[in-house]
């Protein structure tokens, strides 16, 4: 009995061919493969039937077989994008992204239409771009987000961590753009968009107060606290957008409601005690930095509030102590290296105020270029100076 020409096979083989693919999506390999050796021991050229046998191979987990399979199904037919895509999921299963890649891109580039492939393409760069990110490649993991974004738009995973990899890298603009872009998909399950996302809304929320857009982070991180009542951090990031737009009273309220939620905390405590300590309630300042510090002796903020609170309260040992223990948790606090400076004039240590006082202005210099910076990354066309 001649063999089959594969390229115009029987009627008889296109049908065993059909009920071997049915059979193969409804998990009875044994059925398949029995149908597929009959078209094949007719046809051994098939490549329809070479590629579905690939892929019950791969399902036994007899890959090396099932590889040997496909690369001849792509052999006998190089355009026959199924085999493309079935040899990509082949190596992604094998563990051999790089390898896998190619073949999805061909299975595209041969029919674009194959959203197997592309998902799958997509899936593969997104892995990789985590892995990345895990291990802190952060430029590897973005290009690879940027891919998989091109590739596919609309995906709210790949939308997310682009965001949380341009956070990382401090390129908010795009992160931004990322997680709005993400909020504004619809919804998988009702015909409304994602803007209750949670963790977008508070990627969007770290983003706008990044760029100094306080009204927007009020706006987002509000959102936020609607969708997770219960989150203390949401709560705590709504206080700061607040307090930035010097709505203390509500800012306030705010932080006492992360502390409700979560009292085994330290930074609300430690902004209700630079709010007081603004007020000019040296009293009450004191005791929200103490609640900080009892959990955390070396948090430099609050020692660094407890310092200036004994420098205006006149008590200049003290405060020389608590601020040089503040610089110690954090070199680069300008206010504790300020009040540092003044308390040591205080107690005749000449030099050392001059030095402090000269660390301080530097650091604040620096923090004047970076606002600088970031305005022009805001607004491309603002003029430098």
């Amino acid at each position: 009995m001649m063999a089959q020409n594969a390229a115009n096979p029987s009627a008889e083989n296109l049908l065993l061919i059909k009920d071997a693919a049915q059979a193969i999506a409804a998990g009875d390999l044994q059925r398949g493969e029995s149908e597929l050796s009959v078209v094949l021991a007719a046809a051994p050229d098939d490549f329809r039937a070479l590629d579905l046998l690939g892929v019950i191979r791969a399902q036994q987990q007899r890959e090396a077989e099932a590889e040997k399979l496909l690369k001849r199904a792509i052999e006998i037919k190089p355009d026959f994008a199924s085999a493309h895509v079935s040899l990509g999921m082949l190596y992604v299963q094998m563990a051999k992204p790089d390898d896998a890649v190619p073949q999805f891109e061909e299975a595209l580039r041969l029919d674009p239409e194959r959203t197997d492939a592309r998902a799958s393409l997509v899936s593969v760069w997104h892995g990789e771009a985590r892995a990345a990110a895990g291990e802190n490649d952060l430029e590897k993991a973005l290009a690879l987000l940027l891919q998989a974004r091109k590739e596919n738009p609309k995906d709210a995973d790949v939308l997310y961590d682009f965001g949380m990899v341009a956070l990382r890298m401090s390129l908010f603009a795009d992160a931004a753009q990322a997680f709005q872009a993400a909020l504004d998909l619809p919804n998988d399950v009702q015909n409304d968009v994602r803007k209750d996302d949670g963790n977008a809304l508070y990627g969007l929320g770290r983003a706008q107060m990044s760029m100094a857009n306080f009204e927007g982070a009020r706006v987002t991180f509000n959102r936020y606290c609607q969708v997770r009542p219960a989150d203390a951090s949401g709560h705590f990031a709504f206080g700061m957008t607040l307090e930035a737009l010097q709505r203390v009273g509500e800012a306030r309220g705010e932080f006492e409601k992360s502390i409700e939620l979560q009292p085994a905390q330290t930074e609300s405590f430690f902004q209700l005690g630079r709010m007081e300590l603004e007020a000019g309630d040296l009293r009450a300042a004191e005791a929200q930095f103490n609640r900080v510090l009892k959990r955390d002796p070396h948090h430099a903020g609050a020692l660094a509030g407890m310092g200036r609170s004994k420098f205006e309260q006149k008590e200049y040992e003290q405060a020389v102590d608590l601020l040089e223990k503040a610089v110690t948790a954090n070199a680069g606090l300008r206010e504790a290296h300020y009040y540092l400076g003044m308390s040591y004039g205080r107690v005749n240590r000449k030099d050392d105020s001059e030095k402090e006082l000269a660390i301080a202005s530097r650091l604040e210099h620096e923090e004047v270029e970076q606002h600088q910076n970031m305005l022009r990354i805001i607004n491309p066309a603002a003029p430098k100076k």
